[in-house]
């Protein structure tokens, strides 16, 4: 919501916070098929895109989520080769992901096609490898692709979701996440956004839950910062079919590529498991 003052707030019903920027002018609002999506330019984080009254990525600080959710488990997936992203229509997981010169092929389908139009006008940094001949944009239901997907097809799913109400909420129960295990070839991983350990903790553990009902043996969760989102810290969880100990650090290491955040050190610490969280999930 927008003050009289010019500052867009979110509030985090149950937590008693906020967060706010400071608004220069609104430059889109529209009513997709699926849900209201806003454009704000704002004074020092640059172009703000909001969905149904949340923050989703701005211009300053993706980079946090954009390459924590993409890098850790492409350099964790011993060789992958190909790759589906479940939502992520703002397009930087795409670009961050096809930024590996050994990916084949990436389809990245979000149901709202609204999201990635928009990207491209509002956030067109975001959208510079759309064109790349691996990838494929598709506009369709996630839940379905994954389900009629065939078994052993892909080697790395990224859920790059919003959080699980409106059209994301199926992207956090069992019969997707067995999808996934289907989906996914002998080493197959399956990373998802899982919210803040602060807020979700609750959540975070029904994951968990339901990842290892769907057949998922081995867990990791990365935490990284992203101040736009409730409590300014946020996490990613990685389920996999084999032993997820350990990554690829020497090729991150020496990763031939440009980053702003990620490198083999900070992939290390982000794996390090608070002593709260690892209490609560009784790990």
């Amino acid at each position: 919501m927008i003050n009289s003052t010019q500052w867009f707030t979110e509030q985090v019903p149950g937590a008693g916070s906020a967060f706010s920027l400071k608004i220069k002018q609104k430059l889109h609002e529209e009513q997709s098929p699926f849900q209201f999506i806003e454009i704000y330019e704002t004074e020092t984080f640059g172009n703000l895109m909001v969905i149904d009254g949340c923050t989703m990525v701005s211009t300053r600080d993706n980079f946090f989520y954009h390459e924590m959710i993409s890098h850790p488990v492409l350099y964790t997936h011993p060789d992958p080769k190909s790759v589906c992203i479940i939502g992520g229509g703002d397009c930087g997981t795409l670009r961050e992901v096809l930024k590996h010169s050994a990916i084949e092929r990436v389809v990245q389908i979000d149901i709202d096609e609204r999201v990635t139009r928009l990207a491209e006008i509002y956030f067109p940094e975001l959208c510079e490898s759309n064109n790349d001949p691996r990838a494929e944009l598709k506009f369709i239901d996630g839940l379905q692709w994954v389900k009629d997907a065939k078994p052993g097809s892909v080697d790395i799913i990224i859920v790059d979701s919003t959080d699980p109400i409106g059209p994301a909420e199926g992207l956090f129960g069992a019969a997707f996440y067995r999808d996934c295990f289907n989906a996914l070839s002998a080493n197959g991983i399956v990373i998802q956004q899982s919210e803040s350990a602060l807020y979700h903790l609750k959540l975070m553990g029904e994951m968990r839950d339901a990842m290892a009902l769907a057949g998922f043996g081995h867990f990791q969760t990365l935490f990284f910062p992203q101040c736009i989102y409730p409590s300014g810290w946020w996490s990613a969880t990685m389920a996999a079919k084999s032993d997820i100990g350990r990554f690829r650090e020497q090729d991150a290491n020496n990763k031939h590529f440009a980053t702003s955040y990620y490198n083999s050190a900070i992939h290390q610490a982000a794996l390090a498991c608070p002593e709260f969280f690892k209490k609560a999930l009784a790990l």
